[in-house]
């Protein structure tokens, strides 16, 4: 297992994804708005050919919303057979981190933070939090059932 992760962050916390589940990264500045989607999907985008559904993360972790900045990113990620953007406040760095600095995270956040977070390392003498891609990224409404979190 490959120990590269790209590094974003949300609301002043940094987190990572598995670097061989990112696709690409690109600048954000608006999206399509989408009827009757999840109140986390900010809409669709085009990217590179492909129509992608985005995922704020701030309103998916529940905090407040900012407008996009020039730092705005969104980490196109494979998750399954379903490709979704994350929108960050930012993301430009991959790290390499060793997939046995990982730890499980302390209860509280595992249980409250509704399977959000599934690992915690330290890097630069700050925490990082490893995010659960299948969770950040299901609408919930069918769990395990790809067909249903395709709604997003």
């Amino acid at each position: 297992m490959s120990g590269l992760h790209v590094l974003l962050t949300v609301a002043g916390t940094r987190y990572v994804v598995p670097a061989a589940s990112v696709l690409h990264m690109e600048s954000y500045s608006e999206s399509t708005p989408v009827p009757g989607a999840a109140p986390f999907v900010v809409g669709l985008v085009q990217i590179r050919g492909r129509v992608v559904p985005v995922i704020d993360l701030r309103a998916r972790f529940g905090l407040p919303a900012i407008e996009p900045t020039l730092d705005s990113r969104v980490v196109v990620v494979q998750v399954g057979n379903r490709t979704v953007g994350l929108l960050a406040d930012s993301a430009r760095e991959v790290v390499n981190i060793a997939p046995d600095n990982f730890k499980p995270p302390p209860e509280v956040v595992g249980g409250q933070g509704a399977g959000f977070v599934d690992a915690v390392t330290q890097l630069d003498k700050k925490l990082v939090l490893r995010l659960d891609l299948v969770s950040v990224t299901s609408d919930g409404r069918a769990q395990g059932d790809d067909h249903g979190e395709q709604r997003l």
